[in-house]
């Protein structure tokens, strides 16, 4: 199987939402072609910044179709687990028909405590179903949001068992030591969920990093992608890193995004979780941010 291999610094874009929570693709597409031109190589669309537990099918679907048809697809990754095999299934065809460069999935998260051979069975049913559309699959490890982690040798398993599909994995367990075993998996793309893992890309085998806190500084990031010994740039990203990070994470996010571009648009988040106080606001703007 053709592999659209990404790479390098890649946003786990948000999604803004308009006052009744439907998706709003013109700010959606704002953001996304800033990113893209601001050093990004690629985007997560419909992750964990992206909100996407918190919509629909079809709602996940307005937004694939309006990033495919207004970006490169091949510079997109697209979020289409859900906790059914069906609708996971329908959404990693449809990105496939898009054009997407590979779908990111997440365990069936409602079940905890499942056998290895569950999931393996899982994720064989997706690839076997989407044999005549093959994106590229890559798992999405997150156990503090599923209660599910994917072992190294499950991992190892799913990469040399299912027909070449499973290429990757985006890692956000910060586990330490947890991404150096996947990236000791042959031909697995591993992407830790923090830039500051760039500065060890090339030493620890990483393909990149797919980070939230990317959004609001992407030319830093892009830069020690590609200087990845440059202590100074090091301590930036993790110092705004940290800074984001004390808040709620995808509401600041969200803000930091509305306030880089000038657009209170960008702050509505979706229940359960609530927009930021106005301590927690101000916290964000004294990071000095701006596009």
């Amino acid at each position: 199987m053709t592999k659209n291999r990404l790479g390098g610094v890649i946003a786990a874009v948000p999604t803004p939402v308009d006052a009744a929570g439907q998706p709003d693709t013109q700010l959606f597409l704002r953001h996304a072609t800033w990113a893209l031109a601001s050093g990004c190589d690629g985007l997560n669309v419909l992750g964990t910044t992206g909100e996407a537990n918190s919509l629909s099918a079809g709602q996940r679907r307005t937004v694939m179709a309006a990033a495919a048809g207004q970006l490169d697809p091949l510079r997109l990754m697209v979020g289409t687990g859900t906790p059914d095999l069906e609708t996971t299934i329908a959404l990693t065809r449809h990105a496939h028909e898009l054009g997407f460069a590979g779908a990111l999935i997440l365990p069936p998260f409602y079940y905890k405590g499942v056998p290895e051979d569950g999931l393996f069975e899982w994720f064989a049913r997706i690839v076997e179903a989407t044999a005549d559309a093959p994106i590229p699959i890559y798992l999405y490890n997150y156990p503090l949001m599923t209660g599910i982690r994917f072992s190294p040798e499950l991992a190892g398993r799913l990469s040399a068992g299912l027909s070449g599909r499973i290429v990757g994995a985006k890692d956000s367990s910060g586990e330490a030591g947890y991404a150096d075993q996947l990236a000791a998996i042959e031909g697995f793309d591993v992407f830790p969920s923090t830039e500051a893992s760039l500065s060890l890309a090339g030493s620890r085998g990483y393909a990149g990093c797919i980070s939230a806190t990317v959004n609001v500084a992407p030319a830093l990031s892009a830069a020690l992608w590609r200087d990845q010994g440059n202590k100074d740039l090091l301590a930036q990203v993790s110092a705004i890193r940290a800074g984001v990070s004390a808040q709620p994470l995808i509401p600041a996010v969200k803000f930091l995004t509305g306030h880089i571009h000038g657009e209170a648009g960008f702050e509505r988040i979706l229940p359960p979780m609530l927009e930021l106080t106005d301590e927690q606001k101000s916290a964000l703007v004294a990071l000095g941010l701006s596009a």
